[in-house]
Protein backbone atom coordinates (compact mmCIF):
# COMPACT_ATOMS: atom_id res chain seq x y z
CA UNK A 1 0.00 0.00 0.00
CA UNK A 2 1.14 3.02 -1.16
CA UNK A 3 2.10 6.26 0.92
CA UNK A 4 1.59 9.37 -0.58
CA UNK A 5 2.85 13.27 0.09
CA UNK A 6 -0.48 15.47 1.09
CA UNK A 7 0.28 17.45 -2.56
CA UNK A 8 0.57 14.06 -4.07
CA UNK A 9 -3.25 13.57 -2.43
CA UNK A 10 -4.89 16.22 -3.58
CA UNK A 11 -3.93 15.07 -7.48
CA UNK A 12 -5.20 11.87 -6.62
CA UNK A 13 -8.60 13.39 -5.42
CA UNK A 14 -8.58 15.67 -8.28
CA UNK A 15 -7.45 12.85 -10.85
CA UNK A 16 -10.54 10.62 -10.09
CA UNK A 17 -12.65 13.18 -10.08
CA UNK A 18 -11.72 14.09 -13.85
CA UNK A 19 -11.46 10.65 -14.34
CA UNK A 20 -14.83 9.41 -13.64
CA UNK A 21 -16.18 12.47 -14.68
CA UNK A 22 -17.72 13.14 -11.23
CA UNK A 23 -18.28 16.53 -9.42
CA UNK A 24 -15.85 16.97 -5.95
CA UNK A 25 -18.84 17.11 -4.07
CA UNK A 26 -19.74 13.53 -5.31
CA UNK A 27 -16.25 12.25 -4.09
CA UNK A 28 -16.95 13.99 -0.27
CA UNK A 29 -19.95 12.15 -0.13
CA UNK A 30 -18.10 8.73 -0.93
CA UNK A 31 -15.94 9.70 1.86
CA UNK A 32 -18.75 10.29 4.00
CA UNK A 33 -20.31 7.28 3.68
CA UNK A 34 -17.02 5.21 4.34
CA UNK A 35 -16.09 7.14 7.63
CA UNK A 36 -20.18 7.13 8.54
CA UNK A 37 -19.30 3.32 8.58
CA UNK A 38 -16.62 3.15 11.13
CA UNK A 39 -17.72 6.04 13.03
CA UNK A 40 -21.00 4.42 13.67
CA UNK A 41 -19.23 1.49 15.67
CA UNK A 42 -18.10 3.47 17.95
CA UNK A 43 -21.29 5.56 19.06
CA UNK A 44 -23.89 4.54 20.90
CA UNK A 45 -27.00 5.53 18.99
CA UNK A 46 -29.43 5.51 21.87
CA UNK A 47 -27.47 6.98 25.13
CA UNK A 48 -24.53 8.75 23.45
CA UNK A 49 -24.38 12.50 22.20
CA UNK A 50 -21.90 14.13 19.09
CA UNK A 51 -20.19 17.75 18.69
CA UNK A 52 -19.42 18.00 15.29
CA UNK A 53 -16.89 20.51 14.76
CA UNK A 54 -16.07 21.30 11.22
CA UNK A 55 -13.95 23.77 9.68
CA UNK A 56 -14.46 25.72 6.55
CA UNK A 57 -12.05 24.00 4.34
CA UNK A 58 -13.27 20.27 2.77
CA UNK A 59 -12.12 18.50 5.74
CA UNK A 60 -15.08 20.02 7.29
CA UNK A 61 -17.21 19.58 4.14
CA UNK A 62 -16.61 16.10 5.24
CA UNK A 63 -17.28 16.19 8.85
CA UNK A 64 -20.82 18.32 7.55
CA UNK A 65 -21.65 14.89 5.48
CA UNK A 66 -21.26 13.00 8.15
CA UNK A 67 -22.63 15.10 10.87
CA UNK A 68 -26.04 14.50 7.81
CA UNK A 69 -25.36 10.74 7.86
CA UNK A 70 -25.59 10.08 11.49
CA UNK A 71 -28.47 12.40 12.11
CA UNK A 72 -30.06 10.79 9.36
CA UNK A 73 -29.70 7.23 11.51
CA UNK A 74 -30.83 8.81 14.64
CA UNK A 75 -27.94 9.86 16.11
CA UNK A 76 -27.89 12.74 19.04
CA UNK A 77 -25.79 15.00 16.96
CA UNK A 78 -25.27 19.36 17.73
CA UNK A 79 -22.91 20.42 14.53
CA UNK A 80 -20.46 23.31 15.20
CA UNK A 81 -19.63 25.20 12.12
CA UNK A 82 -16.39 26.99 13.41
CA UNK A 83 -15.33 28.90 10.23
CA UNK A 84 -14.58 31.87 12.40
CA UNK A 85 -14.68 34.70 10.08
CA UNK A 86 -13.65 32.56 7.04
CA UNK A 87 -15.07 31.82 4.03
CA UNK A 88 -16.52 28.18 3.06
CA UNK A 89 -14.85 25.98 0.77
CA UNK A 90 -17.72 25.65 -2.42
CA UNK A 91 -17.79 21.65 -1.27
CA UNK A 92 -17.90 22.43 2.92
CA UNK A 93 -20.85 25.14 1.84
CA UNK A 94 -22.87 22.38 -0.34
CA UNK A 95 -22.99 20.14 2.44
CA UNK A 96 -24.06 23.13 5.06
CA UNK A 97 -27.11 23.65 3.22
CA UNK A 98 -27.57 19.82 2.52
CA UNK A 99 -27.53 19.86 6.69
CA UNK A 100 -29.66 22.77 7.05
CA UNK A 101 -32.45 20.83 5.21
CA UNK A 102 -32.93 17.89 8.43
CA UNK A 103 -35.46 18.67 10.59
CA UNK A 104 -34.01 17.35 13.78
CA UNK A 105 -30.40 19.89 12.65
CA UNK A 106 -29.11 21.47 15.63
CA UNK A 107 -26.45 23.78 14.19
CA UNK A 108 -24.07 26.17 16.07
CA UNK A 109 -22.28 29.00 14.53
CA UNK A 110 -19.66 30.43 17.12
CA UNK A 111 -17.96 33.77 16.39
CA UNK A 112 -15.05 32.57 19.61
CA UNK A 113 -13.73 29.51 20.59
CA UNK A 114 -15.14 31.37 23.97
CA UNK A 115 -18.68 30.14 23.31
CA UNK A 116 -17.99 26.34 23.37
CA UNK A 117 -17.36 26.52 26.78
CA UNK A 118 -20.94 27.40 27.78
CA UNK A 119 -21.61 23.93 25.81
CA UNK A 120 -22.83 21.05 27.89
CA UNK A 121 -21.08 18.01 27.94
CA UNK A 122 -20.79 15.55 24.92
CA UNK A 123 -19.84 11.64 24.74
CA UNK A 124 -18.32 12.73 21.47
CA UNK A 125 -16.24 15.02 19.30
CA UNK A 126 -16.12 14.36 15.95
CA UNK A 127 -13.04 16.71 14.54
CA UNK A 128 -13.18 18.02 11.28
CA UNK A 129 -11.43 21.40 11.44
CA UNK A 130 -8.14 20.55 9.31
CA UNK A 131 -7.01 17.69 8.09
CA UNK A 132 -3.80 16.93 5.71
CA UNK A 133 -4.12 20.08 3.79
CA UNK A 134 -2.80 21.86 6.60
CA UNK A 135 0.70 23.53 6.26
CA UNK A 136 1.35 26.18 9.37
CA UNK A 137 0.40 25.87 13.02
CA UNK A 138 -3.17 26.38 13.83
CA UNK A 139 -3.08 30.04 15.85
CA UNK A 140 -5.62 32.63 16.83
CA UNK A 141 -9.43 30.80 17.35
CA UNK A 142 -8.62 27.40 15.35
CA UNK A 143 -6.07 27.07 18.02
CA UNK A 144 -8.15 27.71 21.13
CA UNK A 145 -10.82 25.22 19.74
CA UNK A 146 -8.19 22.72 19.59
CA UNK A 147 -7.11 23.38 23.13
CA UNK A 148 -10.84 23.70 23.91
CA UNK A 149 -11.33 19.97 22.67
CA UNK A 150 -8.31 18.69 24.64
CA UNK A 151 -9.69 19.82 27.68
CA UNK A 152 -12.83 17.69 27.19
CA UNK A 153 -13.82 14.11 28.68
CA UNK A 154 -15.13 13.16 25.18
CA UNK A 155 -13.70 10.97 22.96
CA UNK A 156 -12.38 12.95 20.00
CA UNK A 157 -12.78 11.08 16.77
CA UNK A 158 -10.39 12.93 13.61
CA UNK A 159 -11.54 13.11 10.10
CA UNK A 160 -7.60 12.20 7.99
CA UNK A 161 -5.79 13.53 10.56
CA UNK A 162 -6.25 15.26 14.08
CA UNK A 163 -6.30 18.96 13.63
CA UNK A 164 -3.02 20.75 13.60
CA UNK A 165 -0.86 17.80 12.53
CA UNK A 166 0.82 17.82 9.26
CA UNK A 167 0.78 14.97 7.23
CA UNK A 168 4.74 14.12 6.92
CA UNK A 169 6.79 16.64 8.96
CA UNK A 170 5.85 17.74 11.92
CA UNK A 171 8.83 19.40 13.29
CA UNK A 172 8.24 22.87 13.21
CA UNK A 173 4.94 22.28 14.37
CA UNK A 174 2.65 23.45 17.96
CA UNK A 175 2.19 20.49 20.16
CA UNK A 176 -0.06 22.63 21.62
CA UNK A 177 -1.88 23.53 19.01
CA UNK A 178 -2.83 19.59 17.94
CA UNK A 179 -6.00 17.54 18.75
CA UNK A 180 -4.97 14.49 20.61
CA UNK A 181 -7.31 12.27 18.60
CA UNK A 182 -8.75 8.70 20.45
CA UNK A 183 -9.80 7.15 16.94
CA UNK A 184 -8.46 8.67 13.46
CA UNK A 185 -10.08 7.45 10.12
CA UNK A 186 -7.70 8.56 7.67
CA UNK A 187 -8.83 8.92 3.81
CA UNK A 188 -7.85 5.67 1.38
CA UNK A 189 -3.83 5.91 2.55
CA UNK A 190 -1.94 6.18 5.86
CA UNK A 191 -0.01 9.57 6.50
CA UNK A 192 3.80 9.09 7.14
CA UNK A 193 3.15 10.87 10.12
CA UNK A 194 0.94 8.01 11.21
CA UNK A 195 4.30 5.70 11.54
CA UNK A 196 6.29 8.18 13.41
CA UNK A 197 6.64 7.70 17.57
CA UNK A 198 6.09 11.58 17.84
CA UNK A 199 2.83 11.66 16.25
CA UNK A 200 1.11 8.78 18.64
CA UNK A 201 -0.19 10.63 21.17
CA UNK A 202 -2.22 13.05 18.58
CA UNK A 203 -3.36 10.11 16.22
CA UNK A 204 -5.08 7.45 19.36
CA UNK A 205 -6.12 4.34 17.07
CA UNK A 206 -5.66 4.89 13.06
CA UNK A 207 -7.88 2.85 11.02
CA UNK A 208 -8.03 3.86 7.11
CA UNK A 209 -11.26 4.42 4.99
CA UNK A 210 -12.31 3.25 1.49
CA UNK A 211 -12.83 6.10 -0.26
CA UNK A 212 -12.72 5.05 -4.14
CA UNK A 213 -9.81 6.67 -5.20
CA UNK A 214 -9.06 5.69 -8.63
CA UNK A 215 -6.42 2.51 -9.27
CA UNK A 216 -5.39 3.98 -12.45
CA UNK A 217 -4.82 7.08 -10.51
CA UNK A 218 -2.55 5.59 -7.96
CA UNK A 219 -0.67 3.62 -10.28
CA UNK A 220 -0.02 6.59 -12.12
CA UNK A 221 1.89 8.69 -9.01
CA UNK A 222 5.82 7.66 -7.74
CA UNK A 223 6.09 7.38 -4.04
CA UNK A 224 9.36 6.33 -2.22
CA UNK A 225 7.12 5.02 0.94
CA UNK A 226 4.64 2.26 1.36
CA UNK A 227 3.15 -0.09 4.11
CA UNK A 228 3.37 -4.10 3.59
CA UNK A 229 0.10 -5.55 3.66
CA UNK A 230 -0.96 -9.11 4.23
CA UNK A 231 -1.16 -9.80 0.19
CA UNK A 232 1.95 -8.06 -0.67
CA UNK A 233 4.12 -10.46 1.71
CA UNK A 234 2.06 -13.19 0.92
CA UNK A 235 3.37 -12.84 -3.17
CA UNK A 236 7.36 -12.38 -1.70
CA UNK A 237 6.80 -16.14 -0.32
CA UNK A 238 8.00 -18.66 -2.11
CA UNK A 239 6.55 -22.35 -2.72
CA UNK A 240 8.89 -25.27 -1.66
CA UNK A 241 9.46 -28.00 -4.34
CA UNK A 242 8.50 -31.57 -3.54
CA UNK A 243 11.50 -33.09 -3.90
CA UNK A 244 13.82 -30.25 -2.54
CA UNK A 245 15.89 -31.33 0.46
CA UNK A 246 18.46 -29.67 3.07
CA UNK A 247 20.77 -28.35 0.87
CA UNK A 248 18.20 -26.22 -1.20
CA UNK A 249 17.42 -23.95 1.27
CA UNK A 250 21.19 -22.78 1.88
CA UNK A 251 23.46 -22.59 4.79
CA UNK A 252 23.83 -20.11 7.32
CA UNK A 253 25.78 -18.93 9.59
CA UNK A 254 25.47 -17.24 13.20
CA UNK A 255 28.35 -15.34 14.41
CA UNK A 256 27.18 -14.48 17.86
CA UNK A 257 27.27 -15.20 21.62
CA UNK A 258 29.32 -14.71 24.49
CA UNK A 259 29.37 -15.14 28.35
CA UNK A 260 25.94 -14.06 30.03
CA UNK A 261 24.38 -13.81 26.33
CA UNK A 262 24.11 -17.25 25.03
CA UNK A 263 20.44 -16.77 25.01
CA UNK A 264 21.00 -14.32 22.02
CA UNK A 265 22.66 -17.02 19.90
CA UNK A 266 19.61 -19.08 20.94
CA UNK A 267 16.99 -17.33 19.76
CA UNK A 268 18.69 -15.86 16.40
CA UNK A 269 18.81 -20.26 16.08
CA UNK A 270 15.48 -20.29 16.51
CA UNK A 271 14.54 -17.68 14.68
CA UNK A 272 16.86 -18.82 11.19
CA UNK A 273 15.46 -22.68 11.94
CA UNK A 274 11.73 -21.94 12.52
CA UNK A 275 11.86 -19.78 9.30
CA UNK A 276 13.28 -22.45 7.15
CA UNK A 277 16.84 -22.51 6.25
CA UNK A 278 18.43 -25.42 5.45
CA UNK A 279 21.68 -25.86 7.85
CA UNK A 280 22.62 -23.80 10.29
CA UNK A 281 25.85 -22.96 12.06
CA UNK A 282 26.90 -21.65 15.24
CA UNK A 283 30.24 -19.95 15.41
CA UNK A 284 30.40 -19.28 19.02
CA UNK A 285 32.70 -19.10 22.07
CA UNK A 286 34.01 -22.31 22.89
CA UNK A 287 32.52 -21.76 26.61
CA UNK A 288 29.37 -21.61 24.63
CA UNK A 289 29.27 -24.56 22.67
CA UNK A 290 27.52 -26.98 25.62
CA UNK A 291 24.22 -24.79 26.24
CA UNK A 292 23.93 -23.52 22.49
CA UNK A 293 24.52 -27.42 21.23
CA UNK A 294 21.95 -28.48 23.90
CA UNK A 295 19.43 -25.58 23.43
CA UNK A 296 19.64 -25.94 19.31
CA UNK A 297 20.45 -29.72 18.91
CA UNK A 298 19.75 -28.96 14.92
CA UNK A 299 22.23 -27.04 14.37
CA UNK A 300 26.18 -27.57 14.01
CA UNK A 301 28.70 -25.20 15.48
CA UNK A 302 31.92 -24.15 15.25
CA UNK A 303 34.13 -22.07 18.55
CA UNK A 304 36.35 -19.50 18.96
CA UNK A 305 38.69 -18.21 21.89
CA UNK A 306 40.58 -15.02 21.11
CA UNK A 307 38.72 -13.37 18.01
CA UNK A 308 35.14 -13.93 16.10
CA UNK A 309 36.70 -13.80 12.81
CA UNK A 310 40.27 -14.10 11.48
CA UNK A 311 42.46 -14.49 8.01
CA UNK A 312 41.77 -18.64 9.17
CA UNK A 313 38.17 -17.98 8.28
CA UNK A 314 36.59 -18.25 5.12
CA UNK A 315 33.16 -16.51 4.00
CA UNK A 316 32.80 -18.82 0.94
CA UNK A 317 30.49 -21.79 1.84
CA UNK A 318 28.01 -20.45 3.24
CA UNK A 319 24.90 -18.71 1.70
CA UNK A 320 24.06 -16.46 4.09
CA UNK A 321 26.01 -14.98 7.63
CA UNK A 322 24.50 -12.88 10.17
CA UNK A 323 26.88 -11.37 13.03
CA UNK A 324 26.46 -9.55 16.10
CA UNK A 325 23.39 -10.87 19.00
CA UNK A 326 25.00 -11.33 21.87
CA UNK A 327 28.56 -11.14 20.40
CA UNK A 328 29.27 -8.66 23.26
CA UNK A 329 32.49 -6.26 23.43
CA UNK A 330 35.35 -8.67 23.17
CA UNK A 331 38.90 -7.02 22.77
CA UNK A 332 39.61 -8.38 19.47
CA UNK A 333 36.13 -7.36 17.85
CA UNK A 334 37.14 -4.69 15.83
CA UNK A 335 39.81 -6.62 14.46
CA UNK A 336 37.41 -9.59 13.59
CA UNK A 337 34.84 -7.42 12.47
CA UNK A 338 37.38 -5.83 9.66
CA UNK A 339 38.50 -9.01 9.13
CA UNK A 340 35.26 -10.33 8.39
CA UNK A 341 34.02 -7.48 6.37
CA UNK A 342 37.52 -7.43 3.85
CA UNK A 343 36.17 -10.70 2.86
CA UNK A 344 33.30 -8.89 1.25
CA UNK A 345 30.64 -11.62 2.02
CA UNK A 346 27.71 -11.05 -0.37
CA UNK A 347 24.86 -11.91 1.99
CA UNK A 348 25.57 -10.43 5.30
CA UNK A 349 23.25 -9.12 8.39
CA UNK A 350 25.05 -7.14 10.82
CA UNK A 351 22.78 -6.64 14.00
CA UNK A 352 23.54 -5.68 17.94
CA UNK A 353 27.29 -5.65 19.07
CA UNK A 354 28.21 -5.12 15.79
CA UNK A 355 26.43 -2.67 14.90
CA UNK A 356 28.26 -1.22 18.26
CA UNK A 357 31.76 -2.08 16.89
CA UNK A 358 30.72 -0.43 13.85
CA UNK A 359 29.62 2.80 15.87
CA UNK A 360 33.02 3.04 17.92
CA UNK A 361 34.70 2.03 14.86
CA UNK A 362 33.26 4.33 12.09
CA UNK A 363 36.29 3.66 10.51
CA UNK A 364 35.18 0.01 8.87
CA UNK A 365 31.74 1.92 7.39
CA UNK A 366 33.72 1.91 4.01
CA UNK A 367 34.18 -1.87 4.35
CA UNK A 368 31.00 -3.12 4.23
CA UNK A 369 29.85 -4.63 1.23
CA UNK A 370 26.90 -2.95 -1.08
CA UNK A 371 23.52 -5.13 -0.48
CA UNK A 372 24.97 -5.70 3.45
CA UNK A 373 22.08 -5.57 5.58
CA UNK A 374 21.89 -3.41 8.80
CA UNK A 375 18.89 -3.97 11.61
CA UNK A 376 19.38 -1.30 14.10
CA UNK A 377 17.20 -0.26 16.54
CA UNK A 378 16.74 3.64 17.01
CA UNK A 379 19.72 4.13 19.85
CA UNK A 380 21.78 1.59 17.93
CA UNK A 381 20.89 3.90 14.83
CA UNK A 382 21.92 7.28 16.36
CA UNK A 383 25.14 5.77 17.44
CA UNK A 384 25.95 4.86 13.98
CA UNK A 385 24.78 8.58 12.86
CA UNK A 386 26.54 9.86 15.49
CA UNK A 387 23.55 11.75 16.41
CA UNK A 388 20.91 11.52 18.87
CA UNK A 389 17.66 12.22 16.77
CA UNK A 390 14.50 14.79 18.45
CA UNK A 391 12.39 13.59 16.42
CA UNK A 392 11.71 10.27 14.53
CA UNK A 393 11.03 12.13 11.17
CA UNK A 394 14.93 13.33 11.87
CA UNK A 395 15.81 9.77 12.13
CA UNK A 396 13.85 8.32 9.52
CA UNK A 397 15.32 10.94 6.92
CA UNK A 398 18.91 10.50 8.60
CA UNK A 399 18.24 6.57 7.94
CA UNK A 400 16.85 7.17 3.96
CA UNK A 401 20.49 9.29 3.57
CA UNK A 402 22.60 6.08 5.24
CA UNK A 403 21.50 3.32 2.70
CA UNK A 404 21.72 5.41 0.05
CA UNK A 405 25.34 6.78 1.27
CA UNK A 406 26.42 3.19 1.77
CA UNK A 407 24.44 1.16 -0.09
CA UNK A 408 22.77 -0.89 2.82
CA UNK A 409 19.36 -1.54 3.41
CA UNK A 410 18.19 -0.73 6.74
CA UNK A 411 15.81 -2.58 8.82
CA UNK A 412 15.37 0.41 11.52
CA UNK A 413 13.41 -1.18 14.32
CA UNK A 414 10.10 -0.03 15.78
CA UNK A 415 6.45 0.04 16.07
CA UNK A 416 6.62 0.26 12.66
CA UNK A 417 9.71 -1.30 11.12
CA UNK A 418 10.98 0.28 8.31
CA UNK A 419 12.71 -1.66 5.62
CA UNK A 420 14.80 0.95 3.67
CA UNK A 421 16.73 -0.22 0.34
CA UNK A 422 20.01 1.42 -1.45
CA UNK A 423 17.45 3.29 -3.59
CA UNK A 424 16.33 5.30 -1.00
CA UNK A 425 12.44 3.52 -1.13
CA UNK A 426 11.06 2.21 2.52
CA UNK A 427 8.19 0.21 3.10
CA UNK A 428 6.83 0.10 6.65
CA UNK A 429 5.73 -3.30 8.44
CA UNK A 430 2.09 -3.59 9.59
CA UNK A 431 2.19 -6.08 11.81
CA UNK A 432 3.63 -7.01 15.59
CA UNK A 433 2.47 -5.46 18.99
CA UNK A 434 3.91 -3.50 21.89
CA UNK A 435 4.33 -7.26 23.20
CA UNK A 436 7.40 -7.28 20.90
CA UNK A 437 9.28 -5.09 23.31
CA UNK A 438 11.38 -7.36 25.36
CA UNK A 439 14.90 -8.33 25.46
CA UNK A 440 15.89 -10.79 22.42
CA UNK A 441 12.81 -9.99 19.88
CA UNK A 442 15.76 -8.59 17.27
CA UNK A 443 17.66 -11.42 18.21
CA UNK A 444 14.99 -13.47 16.86
CA UNK A 445 14.57 -11.24 13.42
CA UNK A 446 18.24 -11.51 12.63
CA UNK A 447 17.62 -15.14 12.09
CA UNK A 448 14.64 -15.29 10.41
CA UNK A 449 16.45 -12.54 7.82
CA UNK A 450 19.81 -14.61 7.59
CA UNK A 451 17.86 -17.90 7.01
CA UNK A 452 15.41 -16.16 4.22
CA UNK A 453 18.92 -15.10 2.85
CA UNK A 454 20.30 -18.44 2.87
CA UNK A 455 17.13 -19.29 0.85
CA UNK A 456 17.20 -17.28 -1.85
CA UNK A 457 15.05 -14.44 -0.88
CA UNK A 458 16.94 -11.07 -2.64
CA UNK A 459 17.99 -9.12 0.51
CA UNK A 460 14.78 -6.41 0.29
CA UNK A 461 12.62 -9.33 -0.15
CA UNK A 462 14.48 -10.76 3.11
CA UNK A 463 13.60 -7.58 4.83
CA UNK A 464 9.98 -7.25 3.83
CA UNK A 465 9.50 -11.07 4.26
CA UNK A 466 11.33 -11.11 7.53
CA UNK A 467 9.76 -8.30 9.42
CA UNK A 468 6.14 -9.19 8.48
CA UNK A 469 6.35 -12.32 9.47
CA UNK A 470 8.42 -11.51 12.68
CA UNK A 471 5.20 -9.53 13.98
CA UNK A 472 2.78 -11.81 12.30
CA UNK A 473 4.12 -14.26 14.87
CA UNK A 474 4.04 -12.02 17.50
CA UNK A 475 0.55 -11.43 16.74
CA UNK A 476 -0.30 -15.11 16.45
CA UNK A 477 1.14 -15.41 19.80
CA UNK A 478 -1.76 -13.30 21.06
CA UNK A 479 -4.07 -16.17 21.30
CA UNK A 480 -2.31 -17.29 24.19
CA UNK A 481 -0.29 -14.59 25.70
CA UNK A 482 -0.57 -11.03 26.61
CA UNK A 483 1.39 -7.90 25.54
CA UNK A 484 2.84 -8.53 29.02
CA UNK A 485 3.93 -11.99 29.20
CA UNK A 486 5.52 -12.38 25.63
CA UNK A 487 8.45 -13.87 25.19
CA UNK A 488 11.02 -13.46 22.53
CA UNK A 489 10.85 -17.40 22.51
CA UNK A 490 7.11 -17.04 22.16
CA UNK A 491 8.02 -15.17 18.51
CA UNK A 492 10.35 -18.02 17.34
CA UNK A 493 8.15 -20.46 18.52
CA UNK A 494 5.21 -19.18 16.34
CA UNK A 495 6.56 -19.00 12.86
CA UNK A 496 5.07 -21.70 11.75
CA UNK A 497 1.74 -20.74 12.54
CA UNK A 498 2.59 -17.24 10.52
CA UNK A 499 3.85 -19.19 7.41
CA UNK A 500 1.04 -21.07 7.31
CA UNK A 501 -1.36 -17.95 7.96
CA UNK A 502 0.41 -16.13 5.09
CA UNK A 503 0.11 -19.11 3.04
CA UNK A 504 -3.29 -19.57 3.28
CA UNK A 505 -3.99 -15.55 2.91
Amino acid sequence: MNIFRTDQIRLLDAKTIELEGIHSSALMDRAAEALFAGIRNLIDQSSESVLVLAGPGNNGGDALAVARLLIQNGYQVTTAVCSYGKKLSEDAALQLERLQHLQNCRLLFPKTAEELTSLPPFDHLLDGLFGSGLNRPLEGAFAATVQWMNRQSAQIISIDLPSGLFGEDNRTNHPEAIVMANQTFGLQFPRLAFFLAENEAYLGNWKLVDIGIRKDAIKSLKTPFSMTSLQEARLILKDRARFSHKGTFGKSLLITGSKGMTGAAILAGHGALRSGTGLLTFRIPADSLPIVQTAVPEATAQTWDNAFWDRTCSVDGWSAIGVGPGLGRPVAGPMALECLLKQQPQRLVIDADALNLLSENPSLLVLIPAGTILTPHPGEFDRLAATSFKTGYDRLEAAIQFATAHQVHLILKGAYTACISPDGTCRFNSTGNPGMSTGGSGDVLTGIVVSLLAQGYSQQEACVLGTFLHGLSADLAMGHQSQESLLAGDIADNLGAAFNALRQA
